[in-house]
């Protein structure tokens, strides 16, 4: 991105339910202005996937027109958010002798070490979306900028994300239908993850898990850094089907009882305590207890959260993790669910909070993934934090960048 001319870029999330597409002005003194908003009914995609190549299109671009035309500019690239179970992750580590003769670190032994560590081949067929690199390490101890210091050996790791090269070209040539580039691809977890902390929760430690409708991804931070991120083919999607099956209704019928009647932990005591099927009592409605529905879908939420814990391994450690569980997504609205997730984890569990300088218009959670594209897009063109911003367009102006992660 040039530093010295503005530059109208577009942050795009492809979700199950929904594509929301976000505008940002970005000035030459590196301000940004967020400027335009459009969401979507998702069709056409499932699980984070293309299952429909001309719905996803019609969907995505409704998204970003009306994103353009509320914006009153042309978009000129897109960053896109990259979510699924099709995504998989590997994590490699180097080392290298320090070359000098007195043993001091030198730049060129951070780029060679840096390299080796990412240069594993992915298997066939597969694409990079994401290199996360760990904490050098200097003799066995962790330092986070090893030029100039004194030591032997030097070491690094990176975590790698990496996806079927033909459903990862899937999406961008969705976005390329609407005649836009798409300049980065940027791991949805890393994004909703940078919004919903700050460099003193992720130096604490912190697990953000986004459960969506399709998808649930996570990330867990420690020492300041991604030690592991994930995709789930699992999330908000299933509790519906659980309720449809175990209570022998249709699909609609039971997304209507989870949005009204869902928990992550049961909290009905009382098996007469019921609800009307449809919620009006009309002739030929009946009843459901709610007992019923609240031990289905918490069975289910209780499910989801030890699947993440098992991925996660030994990696999660609860007295590194001091900043606790932040949950997100669509899914997060539902009573309960920080609940379980303290149960899950033995941790504080909270509902992700945009910062306070986030629009009230943008804080639900279904914008977190957008919001949090920015970072890594205006990170990408400069080392340094932008300044603090200062209010002025119509959602303000909404100017930050976080902490590296």
């Amino acid at each position: 991105m040039s530093s010295n001319r503005t530059r109208i870029i577009a942050a795009v999330e492809i979700g199950t339910n929904k594509i929301v597409v976000l505008v940002g002005q970005v000035s030459p003194s590196r301000l940004l202005h967020i400027i335009g908003v459009g969401v979507a009914s998702a069709r056409g995609i499932m699980k984070g996937e293309v299952v429909d190549y001309k719905a996803a299109c019609e969907a995505t671009h409704e998204a970003l027109e009306m994103a353009s035309t509320r914006a009153g500019a042309s978009i000129q690239e897109v960053w896109l958010a990259q979510s699924g179970g099709h995504l998989d992750a590997f994590y490699n580590e180097a080392s290298v002798n320090v070359k000098s003769a007195d043993n001091i670190v030198t730049a060129l032994d951070m780029a060679t070490v840096c390299a080796m560590a990412k240069e594993k081949e992915l298997p066939e067929g597969r694409s990079r979306i994401h290199e996360i690199r760990r904490p050098y390490r200097l003799d066995g101890r962790t330092v986070p900028a090893p030029e100039h210091l004194v030591a032997r050996r030097l070491e690094v790791g990176y975590w790698i994300i990496h996806g079927p090269a033909s459903k990862v070209s899937d999406n961008i040539h969705v976005i390329g239908g609407y005649h836009l580039e798409v300049r980065e691809l940027v791991l949805a977890s890393l994004a909703s993850g940078s919004l919903l902390t700050n460099s003193e929760e992720r130096t604490k430690g912190a697990l953000v898990i986004d459960i969506g409708k399709g998808v649930t991804d996570y990330v867990l931070y420690r020492d300041g850094h991604v030690l592991v991120t994930g995709t789930l083919a699992v999330a908000g999607e299933h509790l519906t089907n659980d309720l449809s099956l175990g209570l022998r209704i249709t699909t609609a019928q039971a997304e209507m009882l989870k949005l009204r009647h869902a928990r992550g932990t049961v909290q009905t005591r009382d098996k007469t305590d019921k609800v009307w099927l449809n919620g009006d009592g009309a002739f030929g409605d009946r009843q459901i207890s709610k007992l019923a529905i609240e031990t289905i879908t918490a069975a289910r939420t209780l499910e989801l959260l030890e699947v993440v814990k098992q991925k996660l391994g030994p990696a999660f450690e609860a007295q590194h993790c001091g900043a606790g569980v932040i949950l997100t997504g669509g899914t997060s609205r539902m009573p309960g669910l920080e609940e379980a997730a303290a149960r899950v984890f033995g941790l504080p569990a909270r509902r992700g909070d945009a910062p306070t300088w986030v629009n009230d218009e943008l804080r639900d959670p279904m914008f977190s993934t957008a919001l949090g594209i920015f970072e890594f897009a205006l990170r990408g063109a400069h080392e340094h934090p932008v300044p603090a911003p200062r209010k002025s367009g119509w959602l303000g102006n909404l100017a930050r960048i976080f902490a590296t992660a």
